[in-house]
């Protein structure tokens, strides 16, 4: 069990006042037996009026609406979490996950459908042939097959921080050999669909020991983790067995207890934490200042 405390905020400004439109925030986790909210908060600046729904995911979403217009919009999110994991999740994981090949319940299949879906037929070739070149034997177990897929991407692709918005094509990250970690997580779970999985995208947050600040930097011995102090993209699976387990081919993490997360979907752009418009007007953006926090509480 580990406590976290969570600060994100985000600051858009301008030469003049601008309008702006709706904003669609996805910053709150909904709580579950292995995460639970412990407090929230939300300040934004202009005050908006803010209209609370789940999506079709069951994620929840805030919609702000602005009243009047600013020459900068400033919205700050404050979560603490306690997070529950096991030890050795992969280990223990596998104690219940089944063999693979497998086949998916007549009731899993008709839920988890989207879930499968593929990217286009024009795309799958330059991945199935990375597949067979990064995992030519499948191992007979569920948790040991998509454990090597992780590591296979960890090892095999280069992590590079990305400021735009937008996820490269699984062919694309192949072809570059580099990529964020939604990049790395879009390519982990199309190879997932790929192997008869059903995977979605997770958005959230990474604790990284390295930039707590007050807390010891990890030694020399324990692995660097890449993606903290911004949000953090990874994958989920439905293992037959088990359920939903978590994957992070940037840090190689399965199951991870300091993967917060925020929102599960079916693909990257229904992940965003922040979506909005402003009307310019003549107006020019200067510029955007996101910030982002993550730190032990226990």
């Amino acid at each position: 069990m580990t406590t976290f405390s969570v600060r994100h905020r985000t600051r858009y400004f301008y030469d003049r006042p601008v309008s702006f439109g709706v904003h669609r925030l996805m910053m709150r986790p909904r709580d579950g037996h292995d995460m639970r909210l412990l407090t929230s908060s939300l300040a934004v600046s202009p005050a908006p009026t803010v209209r609370w729904e789940f999506d079709t995911f069951g994620n929840s979403v805030a919609l702000l609406t602005f009243p009047r217009p600013a020459d900068e919009l400033v919205i700050a999110s404050e979560l603490t979490v306690r997070r529950y994991g096991y030890d050795e999740p992969a280990t223990r994981l596998a104690l219940h996950a089944g063999p693979y090949p497998f086949r998916y319940g007549r009731d899993e299949r008709v839920d988890l459908a989207p879930m499968l879906l593929r990217g286009p037929r024009s795309a799958r070739a330059s991945l199935q042939s990375w597949l067979a070149a990064a995992l030519p034997v499948h191992p007979a177990e569920t948790m040991a097959l998509l454990d090597n897929l992780v590591q296979a991407i960890h090892e095999g692709f280069t992590y590079g921080r990305r400021d735009e918005q937008g996820v490269q094509s699984p062919a694309e990250t192949i072809r570059l050999g580099s990529g964020t970690c939604r990049d790395l997580a879009v390519l982990f779970i199309e190879a997932a669909r790929t192997l008869g999985f059903a995977a979605r995208f997770v958005t959230g947050y990474l604790y990284d020991p390295a930039t707590d600040l007050g807390r010891v930097t990890p030694t020399a011995t324990s692995e660097a983790v890449s993606g903290g102090g911004a949000t953090h993209a990874w994958a989920d699976v439905f293992v037959p067995g088990v359920g939903w387990v978590e994957f992070d081919p940037t840090n190689r993490i399965i199951a991870g207890r300091n993967l917060i997360r925020i929102a599960a979907t079916r693909t990257a752009a229904q992940a965003l934490p922040l979506v909005g418009t402003y009307a310019a007007t003549g107006a020019r953006p200067l510029g955007m200042d996101v910030q982002v926090a993550v730190s032990r509480e226990d």
